[in-house]
């Protein structure tokens, strides 16, 4: 065998041409048969070992591709070696391979590394306060740095010459770097004081009306924020707007547990008078008046009293209001309500008249901050109140509609 071998052997250096063909073929077979052995039988085997603990059951760790990157380097170790004895071939083949082979190595390396920091990101993020601290955005910037010390190497791999020599070089194109980077350099820095001052979080509902964004952050990396819109459109906003420009965070209404009802009826000024007797004793009906008014006719008495002789005239005398008895009302109404807040500001107050009328604002705050059942106790609270002022002989306010000018045209027809 031995002698056939170097029969063999004696009879390819006569054909220098065929001997370097079928030295390569074998090298590259032999590559190939490395890099199958490796993926199909090293790999599976590690992973079927791994499914049987529970990190191996483990979706996101099993889908992940680190392993079958690293398994790409052994093909490359093997041509880099190989090259080496093949014969007849000129010497700046073999430094081109290996330089090339080199790359690929540092490549592979780098998206391993990268690959490693994603499924870092992806644990991280099970944890349940993963949204108040995230870390994605360190993650890219670790991932940028890797990328270009990945890149500075295989450049020097290829070329053939030591990094230092590249990096010495780096001095002079600083300028130029920070003129390439600038983006992610403020990207990054807005990203650490969005973390260290804790201005925004996943979930949050933020509000950016300049960049039409009114939604929930369902993203926040290194470059961007991305905000789920109320209408399910994504709004993509650069993560340094939110240090440079205003924007509102709802989190502290979320948080507080009540949402705020802001909103005010507007009554007809020429429905506003004092009440007579008969009036109030009518709105003694009304259970959630009682005590306001025997307290406010007991205030009356006392002050009027103090008047003597001046007290005989109506005009000099202080009496009871509609308005006054219905802003009372509203006060006690939502005291009762259970779907208001009791233990934050609740308020029913006048603002200035206006053209539109007189707005009697409510101010009060819901023991809810979902969305629905906010609009809906709102809505039920307004509903009552419309539909009991006529009781105390108020009226809304509203401007002339065509139905108005109808009802009013038979009154103003003139007879010649």
């Amino acid at each position: 065998m031995k002698e056939q071998y170097q029969a063999t052997l004696a009879w390819l250096q006569q054909y220098p041409e065929l001997h370097t063909l079928i030295s390569l073929s074998l090298l590259i077979l032999g590559a190939w048969i490395a890099n199958w052995v490796v993926k199909r039988i090293l790999v599976r085997g590690i992973y079927r070992a791994l499914r049987s603990t529970s990190i191996g059951q483990d979706k996101v760790l099993s889908h992940s591709h680190v392993v079958r990157r690293l398994a790409n380097i052994v093909p490359a170790l093997i041509l880099t070696a190989g090259i080496k004895v093949i014969p007849h071939l000129p010497e700046a083949v073999v430094t081109v391979v290996q330089n090339v082979c080199s790359a690929f190595i540092i490549l592979t390396i780098a998206l391993a590394i990268a690959g490693v920091l994603n499924l870092i990101n992806t644990l991280y993020q099970r944890r349940p306060n993963a949204h108040l601290k995230p870390i994605k955005g360190y993650i890219q910037v670790v991932t940028i740095v890797i990328y270009a010390i990945a890149a500075i190497l295989m450049v020097a791999a290829l070329i053939d010459r030591s990094p230092l020599i590249l990096l010495s070089g780096l001095g002079a194109m600083a300028a130029v770097l920070m003129l390439i980077f600038q983006d992610t350099l403020l990207s990054l820095v807005a990203s650490v004081q969005i973390s260290s001052s804790d201005i925004i979080r996943v979930g949050d509902w933020v509000e950016m009306p300049q960049l039409n964004a009114d939604g929930d952050v369902i993203d926040i990396a290194l470059h961007t924020v991305k905000v789920q819109n109320f209408d399910k459109t994504i709004t993509t906003i650069p993560t340094k707007r939110f240090i440079s420009d205003p924007f509102k965070n709802w989190r502290g209404m979320q948080e507080s547990g009540g949402r705020r009802i802001k909103r005010a009826l507007y009554l007809d000024q020429t429905s506003v008078h004092f009440l007579n007797d008969e009036e109030v004793a009518r709105l003694r009906r009304f259970m959630l008046l009682d005590e306001y008014l025997d307290r406010k006719d007991q205030e009356l008495q006392d002050w009027n009293t103090k008047l003597a002789e001046h007290g005989k005239e109506a005009v000099n005398t202080r009496r009871i209001t509609n308005i006054g008895s219905f802003r009372a009302y509203v006060e006690h109404y939502l005291r009762h309500n259970p779907n208001v807040h009791q233990n934050m500001t609740l308020l029913v107050r006048q603002l200035s008249p206006t053209a539109d009328g007189l707005p009697l604002e409510i101010y009060c705050f819901t023991n809810t901050v979902a969305w629905s059942a906010y609009e809906g106790i709102q809505s039920d609270i307004f509903d009552h109140l419309l539909a009991i002022l006529p009781e105390f002989g108020l009226r809304v306010f509203q401007h002339p509609s065509g139905a108005d000018m109808r009802e009013l045209r038979p009154s103003l027809h003139l007879t010649p």
